[in-house]
């Protein structure tokens, strides 16, 4: 499995390139249309301001390359943390910005309910109704490691895949067809974070 992880300048990429390398894949650290036609299968990570991180992807000339592989070809993708937040309609980090548009919905900031800390960062549960295969194997409430202020709201609710009760509850996993999104870090999640990268290249 080659894996393209895409090097935007905006990510905790050696970790995440190590995972992939410990679930059996061969990571492609690149920024390159040639490298992610070649992949067969995308990550797209991510830490940081949603519209610094769109404003590279386009200066970068990501977008096209990024969609044609995905939505084109199906190819498997899955963004993490800012990454899976690029799938939004657009995101309120920055301004009203324009996000990629994959799954419809918006990226706005966490509202403490009951007195939480934000950004959100530690282990905390992620729920889900183990319907989607990125979650086989790894049983619901398991805890993975979150880092962000910031939480995608679905248009659709079937587009949500997981959610976690911090700040009255949040969306942390999305998906449709292809293409994932997760709010966690599963490069930093231990064993369930391990299963989840080994789903997600186990997918074709």
């Amino acid at each position: 499995m080659r894996v393209a992880v895409i090097d935007y300048g905006m990510g905790n990429l050696d970790s995440v390139v190590r995972a992939v390398e410990e679930c059996g894949g061969s990571p492609v650290l690149t920024r390159s249309g040639r490298d992610i036609a070649e992949a067969t299968h995308i990550i797209l990570p991510g830490v940081g301001a949603f519209a610094e991180g769109m404003e590279r992807l386009h200066s970068l000339s990501l977008v096209k390359a990024l969609e044609e592989q995905a939505l084109g070809y199906g190819i498997p993708f899955l963004g993490i943390c800012l990454g899976m937040q690029f799938l939004a309609s657009r995101g309120t980090e920055g301004g009203d910005i324009p996000g990629l548009g994959w799954i419809e919905g918006e990226v706005k900031k966490l509202e403490p309910v009951n007195g939480e800390r934000i950004p959100h960062v530690g282990w905390n549960d992620v729920e889900h109704d183990a319907q989607s295969e990125l979650f086989r194997d790894i049983p619901s409430g398991k805890d993975f490691y979150f880092v962000h202020s910031y939480h995608f709201q679905c248009a659709n609710p079937v587009d949500a895949l997981a959610a976690t009760p911090y700040c009255g509850g949040f969306v942390s996993a999305v998906g449709r067809g292809n293409v994932f999104g997760v709010q966690f870090h599963p490069e930093k999640s231990q064993r369930a974070g391990f299963q989840l990268i080994r789903n997600f290249l186990a997918m074709r």
